[in-house]
């Protein structure tokens, strides 16, 4: 076969990258590569050692699971090219032509892919295609500095097996979850509409939908209970502030009594103050889920999108891997010569060097709780940074600040407490923060410790009140999720990993299950249709406590303390109960109900309020039935709290709040709107 510029030598070991980028670096850091190209695709040829390398690359996955049978439920599968079973991977096929060819030369092979269980697999996948697993070796690291680079070549091992076996499980488990509740899911439409839609469900997206459309369901079904706080100003000696004296009275009358009494001696007595010295230790450096956090809340930035920076950032050996879950930096990292090397950077040089002077050369991270045995934190390599823009250059800065910051000086306050009395029995407390030494949040200023200065109180003191008036607010909703709160709820229950989580809910977003609204997650009515069918009759397969068993079942495959197969066996039995179950005696009412909700049925009955079908009792769709009895159950707490009110003005006022849910509003206004009997509907 003709290569493009370049005849291969007769005998080399080849080395399979995950990504061209680092194929490049690593035949640059091992020798003086020659750049050799087939079907457009570079390889690189080398000598080290009076042996021949040739490095070559994958295109991140180049096999996927299929399966030839029709219906459900389904568990012969197989491997097979990704470019054959999917359409969007097409780009895939010369990557895994030029692999093919190149590893029938080999006579030996080494997985130089990421080294995490996506890595293993990929590299896997391909040697056991085309070569001899017998002669094959895993090459490891966690940066793409020449310096790693060069020491994980000196120090191959044999492939790392546990990784590989945690990590078929785990295409295994999500494959026969995805394939057999999505098909499910569609033959339920297809048999009673007649036609075939895309649907999908999935071992970690399903619980993340759930959750998401439970937090939805809440936010959009608030009613808003009217509560009362006294408000005052507060003055002593030139000093004013405005604060809330007494907060989340439920009643307007008792918060008037409270404020009469308050009015008749309008002053407080200080009869208590503390001053303490809180030191506040640095952080520690990024984990991935802790720089999506915060690139989205400092950026508004997606995890997804902080994720593919971050990956960028690491092929161009500016940071260390990651898809990391430490938030430790073991002793075995040089973390002097990294600063070292950052003093020389035009934008990180001064701080830097200034860490270096603070610290007297002693550099020590602080040690987060969170560990990873495969990959440390994640730190910048020591490399300067040319050239970098927009996002790049802001993730970039992060990384490099917290990582300067966790072994910087601890942060120091001083916070003072005083405890004020009113004769009535008013307590009041108030706080106040000042920084006194600014310790790490001079690297890493993005956090906020400052507060209100205090005057100098002393027990004794009498501080006047004026102004004193009683404010009636509302309780609030939950709070939406962000992209990046939602993969946290993830990170915290336990589902999914740091390199799917994003993955995962940026799916949801494609499946038109999510859409965005501001930044906030708001699930679409396909979302919750398929959220609640998955609820009714799939609880086991999307609860999170499943989904949680399972990856700790996978943990224990990579720890060897059970095997794939194992649990690879238990998943298609829970599967398979299931799914019977759901065919004998359900399958024809989900169609309906799922018909119904994309609107490829027509039914009798649709909701009066929004037109949405099916409808729970003829009259309205199960968000505004919802909705309604909430109205009701509301109007009674909201007449013990402000005394009488009509229903009508009771609806008048929710619909001009804020804080009230949109299917609360809606069905307030057809209320309004149709001049219903309210007194019948409310009472």
């Amino acid at each position: 076969m003709y290569i493009e510029r370049c005849f291969l030598p007769p005998s080399y070991t080849l080395i399979i990258a995950e990504k061209p980028k680092a194929a490049e670096r690593i035949a640059e850091a091992l020798g003086r590569p020659r750049k050799c190209s087939m079907y457009g695709v570079p390889f690189w040829v080398l000598k080290v050692g009076g042996s021949y390398y040739v490095v070559a690359s994958a295109a991140g996955h180049l096999f996927g699971l299929t399966t030839s049978e029709n219906g459900f439920p389904v568990f012969d599968y197989y491997w097979a090219p990704l470019w054959q079973i999917d359409l969007t991977a097409k780009h895939t096929k010369k990557f895994l032509l030029v692999l093919e060819f190149l590893c029938k030369k080999a006579k030996a092979y080494i997985n130089a892919c990421d080294y995490d269980i996506e890595g293993s697999v990929i590299g896997y996948l391909i040697i056991k295609s085309f070569g001899d697993l017998r002669r094959a070796y895993r090459m490891k690291f966690s940066t793409l500095t020449v310096q790693d680079i060069r020491r994980a070549f000196r120090s191959l091992s044999r492939l790392d097996w546990e990784m590989i076996e945690a990590g078929l499980a785990r295409h295994e488990l999500d494959w026969l979850w995805g394939i057999n509740i999505s098909r499910a899911l569609m033959e339920a439409v297809r048999r009673v509409a007649g036609k075939r839609v895309s649907l999908s469900a999935g071992r970690v997206q399903s619980p993340t939908l759930i959750e998401a459309a439970r937090r939805c369901y809440k936010i959009n079904l608030h009613v808003p209970l009217p509560y009362y706080n006294v408000r005052a100003t507060l003055e002593f000696n030139g000093w004013r502030k405005r604060i809330v004296l007494v907060s989340s009275i439920e009643t307007r009358g008792v918060a008037e009594k409270i404020a009469k009494r308050l009015q008749d001696s309008p002053y407080l007595r200080v009869v208590k103050v503390r001053r303490r010295l809180k030191v506040i230790p640095p952080p520690p450096p990024f984990n991935l889920g802790d720089l999506q956090l915060e690139a989205a809340r400092i950026y508004k930035l997606s995890p997804y999108k902080t994720q593919e920076i971050a990956e960028k950032l690491y092929l161009d050996a500016l940071i260390s891997y990651p898809r990391t879950n430490s938030q430790k930096i073991p002793p075995t990292i040089d973390v002097r010569s990294i600063v070292l090397s950052l003093t020389r950077s035009p934008i990180h040089g001064k701080l830097a060097a200034q860490l270096l002077a603070e610290t007297r050369g002693f550099l020590k991270p602080r040690q987060g709780e969170k560990d990873d045995p495969a990959h440390p934190a994640i730190h910048p390599t020591g490399n300067i940074a040319v050239g970098l823009k927009g996002y790049e250059a802001k993730i970039y800065d992060l990384i490099v600040r917290r990582f300067l910051a966790s072994m910087a000086r601890p942060l120091k306050l001083e916070e003072t407490e005083v405890e004020l009395y009113h004769p009535s029995g008013v307590k009041v407390r108030l706080k106040g923060v000042v920084v006194v030494d600014e310790g790490w949040l001079k690297y890493y200023p993005y956090a906020s410790f400052g507060g209100d200065r205090l005057p100098t109180l002393t027990e004794g003191d009498v501080v006047r009140i004026r102004n004193i008036s009683v404010v009636e607010e509302y309780t609030e909703p939950p709070q939406y999720y962000t992209r990046a709160s939602l993969v946290k709820w993830m990170e915290g229950v336990g589902i999914g990993t740091e390199a799917t989580r994003a993955r995962i809910v940026e799916t949801l977003f494609e499946r038109g299950y999510l859409k965005s609204e501001h930044g906030k997650v708001v699930v679409t009515d396909l979302g919750y249709a398929v959220a609640e069918v998955l609820t009714l009759y799939f609880p086991q397969l999307t609860s999170v406590q499943l989904t949680r068993e399972f990856e700790k079942k996978l943990e224990a495959i990579r720890r060897r303390l059970t095997t794939r197969q194992q649990v690879v066996l238990e998943a298609k039995k829970l599967i398979k109960s299931l799914v019977e179950e759901y065919k004998a005696t359900a399958i024809e009412k989900v169609g309906e109900y799922l018909a119904a909700s994309l609107g490829l049925i027509k039914t009798v009955d649709v909701c009066r309020v929004c037109g949405r079908a099916p409808t729970v009792d003829g009259v309205f769709c199960r968000f505004h039935a919802d909705a309604y009895k909430k109205l009701v159950d509301g109007y009674k707490l909201w007449v013990n709290r402000v005394g009488y009110i009509t229903p009508r003005e009771y609806l008048l006022k929710l619909v001009k709040l804020r804080q009230t849910g949109r299917w609360i509003k809606e069905m307030a206004y057809y209320l309004l709107k149709t001049g219903a009997k309210l007194e019948h509907f409310l009472k």
